[in-house]
């Protein structure tokens, strides 16, 4: 428990921030899914239409500090490169 003041408010921003980037992560991996499926599925328009909502997804997080930008921009890389395979 913390036992200063300034830890229990730090306490409580930490929480906060913990469940924020839980939420934006979970965003993230839903998009992800969604875009991995059409994939799977072999469906090129629906799989272009995921991915611009996947990338958006890491652009905000990147943006918001959860993930750092240089891993949203492999990985937007990487999801690109499995559409452009797709052809």
């Amino acid at each position: 428990m913390p036992n200063t003041k300034s830890a229990i408010r730090r306490t409580r921003v930490n929480e906060r921030k913990r469940l924020n980037n839980r939420a934006t992560l979970s965003r993230v991996r839903k998009a992800e899914k969604a875009y991995n499926a059409a994939v799977a599925a072999g469906k090129k328009d629906e799989a272009a239409k995921a991915l611009r909502d996947v990338a958006s997804a890491y652009d905000k997080a990147a943006k918001k500090g959860v993930l750092k930008s240089g891993q949203a921009d492999r990985k937007k890389s990487r999801l690109t490169v499995k559409l452009n395979k797709l052809a």
